[in-house]
């Protein structure tokens, strides 16, 4: 299979440097470091913590909600939820502290877990009204076959239907206000021009788009427009018609997964994994999926940052951890393969191991990896960098 050109794809900077407060690299696209070498999830995690006044910002979300709040039984807020922690937060705390009524929405997995389903009857259980989106079976598992051999992610069918689902139900419902948990760029370095505001700017949602691929590629890949459909936002006009807007609610409250897990565990039924989540230290993230593993791991393989890198990263920022306790976590589970669901996930995606071995290698660029007798290894890993910490 061709090598595929990362450096070009994603803009990738060709020497690989770690910031130097928490484990990640300069090889997460869109993320920027400053001139001490400090990325800018990091600076926003200082941002939060010493210069916003929450309370002010608590005072902006009772004004946001008493705009929106309908007051005669009709949804005011659509809230994106799979039954996880952060999902869960969010509409626990809109509907029952700030008076809310939410319709609370989630595009099904691609194919689900025990725990993801056992948590989402449990937050449906403590009292909200839900909608899942489940799309045609078949033409879910040939877009993530495409997905996975040509873009390297398998679940890119399920993000862009995850991200436009939400939209549809607040035109359908007449509902104006769509309501995210935390803003993943800010939170998890990206493109951070969202940032420092609550919402995010509607534009380009009539478009249809996967990682760059034109509407063409799936049409030759034998993929109708009735197909890709519900993977598609609604049409631009509808969305202004409905004067549809998108906020964060990890503007308007401090943002701590880990606080999340803990307030969902005592307020929505949330249960954890009873056993460590396979390439991290954790048991309570991204648990609905069983292709989430390889979402993770195609990701490490791609830029050197698997799911342990960016779990360790955040509770450095949210001062959880130290950076050498991270980078300990990073050595021992990045990169680790996702063997509990592989069978699965090469009979859904109808590929051989050979098939799937092929693909992996095909995206690893050689800015990133080298082999060793024979093995793959990281040119550079967090703890061979050993940057001087910011204090």
């Amino acid at each position: 299979m061709e090598k595929k050109d990362l450096i070009s794809l994603y803009n990738l900077p060709i020497d690989v440097e770690f910031c130097r407060k928490c484990t990640v690299s300069n090889q997460r696209p869109r993320i920027t470091f400053d001139e001490n070498g400090v990325c800018s999830a990091c600076n926003f995690a200082v941002y939060k913590r010493q210069k916003v006044d929450w309370k002010e910002r608590e005072k902006e979300l009772i004004e946001l909600c008493d705009m929106h709040r309908k007051n005669n039984g009709d949804y005011d807020v659509i809230v994106p939820c799979s039954g996880g922690k952060d999902g869960g937060f969010t509409a626990h705390q809109l509907k029952y502290k700030y008076n809310m009524n939410p319709l609370c929405v989630t595009w099904a997995p691609l194919r689900a877990t025990e725990i993801g389903r056992q948590n989402l009857d449990a937050f449906i259980a403590s009292g909200f009204d839900h909608v899942l989106g489940t799309p045609n079976g078949t033409v879910t598992r040939k877009l993530t076959n495409l997905a996975f051999k040509h873009l390297g992610d398998p679940f890119q069918p399920f993000i862009y239907g995850q991200t436009n689902f939400p939209v549809h139900m607040a035109v359908k419902y007449k509902v104006s206000l769509i309501m995210y948990g935390e803003n993943g760029d800010a939170e998890y370095g990206g493109d951070m021009d969202n940032a420092y505001r609550p919402d995010k700017t509607i534009h380009d949602f009539d478009r249809l788009y996967f990682s760059g691929l034109p509407p063409e590629f799936w049409l030759e890949h034998g993929l109708s427009e009735a197909d890709l459909k519900p993977f598609m936002s609604p049409k631009y006009e509808e969305i202004i018609d409905n004067d549809t807007k998108i906020h964060f609610f990890g503007y308007y409250k401090f943002w701590d997964p880990q606080e999340n897990f803990y307030y969902c565990t005592q307020n929505t039924g949330f249960t954890t994994n009873p056993e460590r989540t396979e390439g991290t230290h954790s048991k309570y993230a991204s648990l609905d999926d069983r292709w989430d593993g390889f979402h993770y791991y195609l990701g490490f393989i791609k830029f050197g940052i698997g799911r342990a890198t960016s779990d360790a990263a955040h509770e450095i920022r949210d001062e959880k951890i130290t950076r050498e306790e991270g980078v300990a976590l990073v050595k021992k589970y990045d990169g680790e393969f996702p063997k509990k669901y592989c069978h699965e996930f090469l009979e859904y995606c109808s590929i051989t191991q050979k098939e799937f071995d092929e693909v992996v290698d095909s995206w690893r660029s050689d800015h990133i990896w080298e082999q060793v007798d024979g093995l793959w290894q990281l040119k550079r890993p967090v703890w061979k960098s050993d940057p001087q910490p910011v204090v």
